[in-house]
């Protein structure tokens, strides 16, 4: 879309201000709000880099552990007319369109997370390969809290009492929130984000979302959009939304499942499957891929100091990287399916990861074992379960595992990997100042 596009797009809706998105390390939207005139008129937009080593807290790393310059390094902000969307909730006509930054004197910014999961797929198109994502994304409608030394608790529905019991699939428990979700499915449809099913999930008050297969870098902007969007539609119903992996102790954590394939950029023929009905090399070269790269990707799977209370034995999460046919206490799933249809599904991102990031993390792992033509195991029948961990179980460790991968640093790039370890260093270490409940119920008196 050109300026004038813009202009006439703006025009016809009426558009009074815009919101420029930029996706940061976390996920979280930074960027800044603009008049609509002060926009089209077509000065420049500029944000700091310090932006993408910012710390979920607030906090930043030293300079010389992310390689930044001390002085401070401003970024031009280049909308992405793809991403051009209303702002459904928003009391006066507003434009919010996600961003890319580019250094003053030139070059992309590799460090943001949009162009680090588009460095990736360059990688692919370069083999003549394209990559399909199907997203599933689940999440927790909780009562509304304001004191963080509270647990959270369910929210009350319709029926006007909270849900006390696991209703997985369960229509009724879904329909308790009618309001909720009739009002989230408008503001998608307004925003063109191509949601395929919601499901009731086994915690209470917990839901996915289905996303239909596509891009990986357009999947990756709608769950960033999404996000945002159930949060606001939560409030509007005096509720929250929460994509923690973990929330509530006694209830099974949330996660954002990956359906992957990859097909010939050229034919789109499927290359998991071969011309004799079975599975191609390069399939069990994938899932060879992502059990050999996963453990040194897993920081950004799993993210924060909560990430990793989700993934526990017998909680539907997985423990380790075995595979298997249908098989959901497996890490990586093969859905049965046609041969067009065969994807393998990445159980062990969290709810809480970057999109972005937890995309091109999870292709890059799969991309390394194509390119390498690494082997998978025999497919595992039974429960993974019964097996040993083979996912670094805290953050402290998957950040040293990542550091210690040159494969994946080449992949992701040297100075994202530095900027990230440093950035989820930071925030563990700023996590152990912290004292729970636990500590002090337990400890303050009996040691």
């Amino acid at each position: 879309m050109s300026s004038q596009g813009f202009t006439a797009w703006f025009t016809q809706n009426g558009i009074t201000e815009v919101e420029c998105l930029v996706p940061d390390l976390t996920g979280i939207p930074r960027g800044k709000i603009v008049p609509a005139g002060k926009y089209l008129s077509g000065g420049t937009l500029r944000l700091p880099e310090s932006i993408f080593s910012q710390t979920v807290t607030g906090e930043y790393p030293e300079d010389e552990e992310t390689g930044s310059d001390p002085a401070g390094i401003d970024m031009f902000l280049l909308p992405d007319e793809s991403t051009l969307r209303v702002v459904p909730w928003a009391k006066e006509p507003t434009a919010q369109v996600i961003h890319d930054c580019q250094y003053i004197k030139g070059g992309i910014v590799s460090i943001a997370p949009r162009a680090m999961l588009r460095a990736v797929l360059e990688l692919y198109a370069a083999q003549g390969w394209r990559p399909v994502i199907a997203p599933e994304l689940e999440f927790y409608l909780v009562a509304r809290n304001t004191d963080p030394d509270y647990p959270l608790a369910t929210p009350i529905g319709r029926c006007g009492r909270q849900e006390s019991g696991r209703q997985s699939y369960s229509i009724d428990a879904v329909n308790e929130f009618d309001p909720v979700f009739e009002e989230m499915y408008d503001f998608c449809e307004l925003q063109g984000l191509d949601i395929d099913a919601l499901i009731h999930e086994e915690g209470a008050g917990q839901v996915e979302i289905n996303f239909l297969h596509g891009d990986p870098l357009q999947l990756a902007d709608q769950i960033f959009l999404f996000k945002r969007t159930m949060r606001e539609v939560a409030l509007r119903h005096e509720i929250f939304a929460t994509f923690m992996a973990k929330p509530m102790e006694n209830e099974p954590g949330s996660s954002m499942h990956l359906h992957q394939s990859v097909v010939d950029a050229k034919t789109g023929e499927n290359l998991f499957g071969d011309r004799d009905g079975e599975t191609s090399n390069a399939f069990l070269s994938f899932i060879g891929g992502l059990q050999k790269y996963l453990p040194a990707a897993m920081a950004i799977f799993a993210p924060n100091v909560n990430s990793y209370r989700r993934l526990t034995r017998h909680s539907d999460a997985p423990i380790n990287l075995q595979w298997g046919y249908d098989n959901r206490t497996c890490g990586l799933r093969v859905p049965y399916s046609d041969l067009a249809n065969t994807r393998v599904e990445n159980r062990v991102p969290g709810a809480d990861a970057n999109p972005y990031l937890a995309i091109a993390a999870s292709l890059a792992c799969g991309y390394l074992g194509m390119i390498e033509g690494l082997s998978a195991t025999p497919p595992y029948r039974g429960s993974a379960y019964d097996l040993p961990y083979a996912l670094p179980r805290e953050l402290s460790h998957a950040i040293k595992i990542m550091e210690n991968s040159a494969e994946l640093q080449r992949v992701l790039g040297e100075r994202f990997v530095r900027v990230f370890s440093a950035v989820k260093r930071l925030e563990y270490e700023t996590y152990l100042h912290v004292i729970s409940s636990w500590e002090r119920e337990h400890l303050l008196l009996n040691v």
